[in-house]
């Protein structure tokens, strides 16, 4: 009798300890299901479409400026003081350029954001479908998923700007004032309570965001009860991942180097680590207990018999020969024996 191997330190860990066991499983969905892919794609389409979104950015100021004349003027005597000799005057002819191609410029920029969106919004939305397991149902076609995502899109940003007002309203300046009026800013420790409020009220809200991201943009519907605790976990490490990343951004920044190409590559390593976030915040919550659906036994395959047939067609005239000498030597055998 062999003895059954002895489970390894992973699987012991995870007979002990339930949130092991349930991390493994998450970490097994996310990986099944080519979390890293996705968040890949989701950077690429985060950093693409930032460009287009300059450009509207700077169409509109572009339609403010020539609404307000005195400000221009303001703006460009401000670059001749900073900027002398003729590359101020280059400064300013370009400044004025880009203010009569305002309206090309916007609808390049918007016509290019929308399509940057929309892929983005189709790869996150895939990507979230992915995590959770779900079995999709025919595709509602080309035109009515776009509009799906549009929509998605709409409420995406609709979200986000509700949660930067509700963060601005928490945030400890705001706070601050608040406590001024009162007459409270100088009482011991308050500034120690700001903080922690502060803190609190922004993982609140990323905590908001993500029960929406991860209960409402997958193509299946799923409910909110199942997105809370893994959007809690998704809200927290999302804060712990700003605060060091503010630290790696002023780090980065300081040199020439860093001041030029810091930005960009702070954008795509927070897209990155965002969308890997939120993907396995996702898995997460689909790998829970009460999300865990039995899966179908496949039956066997069905069995296939072989009859083999093998036909006997007699002794042929090999065989006869041979029978008719082993006869004729029996008989002459017997008959010596006889006459012995």
């Amino acid at each position: 009798m062999t003895e059954p191997a002895k489970p390894g330190i992973l699987d012991r860990l995870r007979a002990r300890y339930g949130w092991f066991d349930h991390a493994m499983r998450a970490q097994e969905r996310y990986k099944d299901s080519k979390g890293d892919f996705y968040a890949a794609g989701i950077t690429y389409f985060t950093v693409f479409a930032l460009f287009p979104l300059l450009m509207v950015g700077f169409a509109i100021a572009g339609f403010v400026l020539a609404s307000q004349p005195d400000l221009l003027a303001e703006i460009e005597d401000k670059i001749k003081s900073a900027v002398s000799g003729d590359f101020a005057e280059q400064l300013v002819k370009l400044m004025e350029s880009a203010i009569d191609s305002r309206t090309s410029v916007g609808i390049i920029g918007l016509a290019t954001a929308a399509w940057a969106g929309l892929g983005w919004m189709a790869n996150l939305r895939e990507a979230l479908t992915q995590m959770w397991g779900l079995m999709r149902h025919e595709p509602p076609g080309f035109l009515r998923t776009k509009l799906s995502d549009l929509t998605a899109i709409v409420g995406f940003f609709v979200a986000i700007v509700v949660t930067i007002a509700l963060t601005a309203l928490g945030s400890s300046g705001v706070m601050k004032r608040i406590l001024e009026l009162v007459g409270l800013q100088d009482v011991p420790g308050v500034s120690l309570a700001l903080r922690v409020a502060s803190l609190l009220v922004s993982i609140l809200v990323s905590w908001l965001l993500f029960i929406w991201v991860i209960a409402r943009l997958p193509r299946e519907k799923v409910t909110f009860r199942s997105a809370m605790r893994a959007a809690l976990l998704a809200a927290v490490a999302f804060e712990i991942f700003k605060q060091v990343g503010s630290i790696y951004l002023r780090a980065v920044v300081t040199g020439p180097a860093g001041a030029t190409f810091g930005p960009v590559l702070g954008l795509m390593v927070f897209a990155y680590i965002t969308a890997r976030l939120i993907l396995f915040a996702t898995a997460w919550a689909a790998t829970s207990a009460e999300n865990l659906a039995e899966e179908p036994v496949e039956p066997p395959a069905p069995a296939q018999i072989t009859v083999r047939v093998r036909e006997h067609e007699g002794l042929g005239v090999r065989g006869a020969l041979t029978a008719a000498v082993v006869g004729a030597l029996g008989a002459l055998g017997f008959s010596r024996l006889r006459r012995h």
